[in-house]
């Protein structure tokens, strides 16, 4: 299963402590840590992409190392980065080198819209938008087989379906190549331009998979029974749809359908979800991508042997993702762990020369002083099995107990995971223990577990996360008196939840941009969430139904006057998902309580901040808050 994680790109701060706690005989029980400032912490560079040039000499990320997310190229060999775009407003984001020369494929929306479009990078610097009618989304697709044109999707047609497009990269001259007007989504293309592989939404875990020839417009069903489906590609032959599915099993696996028989054949399982499959653009290496327990695990193997490529140990960090140059010779691999932001390496799979691209956390930040994550589980009130990733402050020890915030991920469906996330890191610099809980419905621990929040949300899931607290209460390092909740999205949800339904459970609430009223939320979704909107009315509840009633019952905009303590709510004006009224009004329902509210609003987001600048903003205003009335408990009348 393949679910939407929290979008957050938030950062981190600074101070300076020593901790002097003794045990009896005067020795010392917990670490000196060094608290680094905001602006220490925001000297961090967050780095993706990484795609070769044709001669592979080089290669295009975006980065945000200027304050906004902008293209850049770095050799191949190591060396100094190139700015390729110098925005100072809108995040711009790298797609592609084009395949046999030096333009460069890149998308921007505007300020955190999602209304995306491409542009073309031309070799003597000038730009042009391929995609520029006003109000479409436009969204890179592939490049084609002879290297001549890429497809994209785009709802320039109709706001609510995305078409498939092919785009000549000589003249800019696009063509339909299929008219959606059934509201499936489009998963793969084979390589003869023959073969669409459609996706049609059951609800939010399953699906039904279809095999398209477009020239007859006949449509084959893939998958036998109720289940997840996945495309990842047509084989190269064009003969057969490589899938990811979880018939009548748990976890997703690899299978393989032939489109002329119409055989299936099982290729590859795990005792997790495999996330993703595909094979390199030479077909020398097949690439797996495994969810295990919340962290990325990739194998490639070589698809003439099967045995598995010897690749680069890191220790104690992972490799999270690769990619690989269109020869199969070369491969860029992003290395990072929990505790630290991952790193772009590059790797000749010849000569085995491995060379470092970047050094993305501060050079003034001491790694030894973040935290490493570990996996904990406990049970819920009916005993279901709850897995969380626990940061536990350096400083912290049974004779210096902190406080503590259990962090809910976004969705619904979402999952917290054993990567670097920049905020919690930096609450747990500053002394705040962190239980990132993946309550019932979270993806990646069985379909079984994923469906259990099923027109059940704000109640099971909410016991979940009361549940986190109620065992971080009981961990000897914790203040059990000073425990509070955060989250963004679904997350932000779930905090205003807990603040209204379980009033005494949780000192404080943090709400980025979090839904308050899913009767408004489920009516106003973006229009091109057409294809799954009827998924998500099953899941969720149906907000022009009788299902309206249980939706303003879970909705905390309806029930501000039960909330009594201090909330913090961060939102951006250009959110398309949770609209800005959403924060707005939660504001000013809870503040006629007389609680402290505080709010922070940015014109220039939206559904995650990405701006460090704003970010800067966001994370000092947040630890300031926990600090004022967590952390310190500072008394209010309510």
């Amino acid at each position: 299963m393949k679910k939407l994680s929290l979008i957050c790109m938030l950062s981190v701060f600074f101070f300076s402590c020593k901790n002097d706690q003794k045990k009896a005989d005067g020795k010392d029980t917990t670490q000196s840590v060094k608290e680094y400032t905001i602006d220490q912490f925001m000297d961090n560079e967050s780095v993706r992409g990484g795609s070769f040039s044709p001669d592979k000499s080089k290669l295009l990320i975006t980065s945000n190392r200027s304050g906004i997310v902008n293209m850049y190229t770095i050799p191949a060999n190591g060396g100094e980065y190139t700015p390729i775009t110098k925005s100072d407003s809108v995040s711009v984001y790298a797609v592609s080198f084009f395949p046999k020369d030096e333009r460069i494929l890149y998308t921007m929306d505007g300020n955190g819209d999602e209304i995306y479009h491409l542009f073309v990078k031309n070799t003597d610097g000038t730009s042009q938008e391929l995609t520029p009618k006003k109000g479409a989304r436009a969204s890179f697709f592939g490049w084609t087989k002879d290297e001549k044109g890429f497809f994209y999707q785009s709802n320039e047609r109709d706001k609510r379906f995305m078409d498939l497009y092919e785009m000549d990269v000589a003249t800019f001259t696009p063509k339909l190549l299929y008219k959606n007007e059934d509201g499936y989504r489009i998963g793969s293309i084979s390589d003869d331009k023959k073969h669409l592989a459609l996706i049609k939404s059951i609800n939010t875990n399953d699906n039904d998979l279809f095999v398209y020839t477009i020239a007859s417009k006949k449509l084959t069903k893939v998958n036998k029974t109720l289940s997840s489906n996945s495309p990842e590609e047509f084989s190269s032959d064009n003969t057969s749809l490589y899938y990811t599915t979880d018939a009548d099993a748990e976890f997703a696996y690899l299978m393989k359908f032939n489109t002329v028989d119409g055989t299936h054949k099982k290729m590859l399982s795990k005792s997790w979800d495999i996330n993703g499959s595909y094979i390199t653009n030479k077909g020398t290496y097949r690439v797996t991508y495994i969810n295990e327990d919340a962290k990325n695990t990739i194998e490639v193997t070589e698809v003439a042997s099967g045995e598995k490529l010897e690749l680069p140990d890191f220790k104690d960090q992972s490799i999270t993702n690769v990619g690989f140059s269109r020869d199969d010779t070369m491969m860029r691999l992003f290395v990072g762990g929990s505790n630290t932001p991952s790193n772009l390496y590059v790797y000749n799979l010849k000569t085995k020369k491995l060379v470092q691209l970047t050094n993305t956390l501060n050079k003034e930040v001491n790694i030894d002083d973040l935290v490493s994550a570990k996996v904990i589980r406990y049970k819920s009130f009916d005993d279901t099995e709850i897995p969380a990733i626990y940061y536990v402050p350096k400083q912290a020890s049974a004779d210096a107990k902190v406080p503590a915030l259990v962090w809910v991920h976004g969705g619904p469906g979402g999952q917290s995971r054993q990567s670097f996330r920049a905020l919690i890191q930096y609450l747990t610099n500053h002394g705040y223990a962190v239980l990132a809980v993946n309550n019932r419905g979270s993806s990646g621990y069985g379909k079984t577990f994923y469906k259990m929040d099923d027109q059940n949300h704000g109640e099971g899931d909410l016991k979940d996360c009361v549940e986190g607290k109620n065992w971080l209460a009981k961990q000897p390092e914790i203040d059990g008196d000073k425990i509070g909740i955060m989250g963004g999205s679904y997350g932000g949800y779930m905090t205003m939840a807990a603040l209204t339904y379980t009033p005494e459970e949780f000192q404080v609430g943090v709400n980025i941009y979090g839904v308050t009223n899913w009767i408004r939320t489920l009516r106003s979704i973006p229009p091109w969430w057409e294809s799954q909107k009827e998924a998500l009315y099953l899941e969720l509840g149906n907000p022009n139904t009788a299902d309206s009633i249980r939706l303003k019952r879970i909705s905390p905009l309806f029930h501000t006057d039960k909330v009594t303590k201090p909330l913090m709510v961060l939102q951006g004006a250009q959110d398309p998902r949770v609209l800005q009224v959403e924060s707005d009004e939660i504001v000013a329902g809870v503040k006629k309580n007389g609680v402290p509210v505080e709010y922070l609003l940015f014109e220039d987001e939206g559904h995650g901040f990405v701006k460090k600048e704003n970010q800067i903003k966001a994370n000092s205003q947040i630890l300031s808050f926990l600090d004022k009335y967590l952390k310190k408990k500072e008394d209010f009348k309510n």
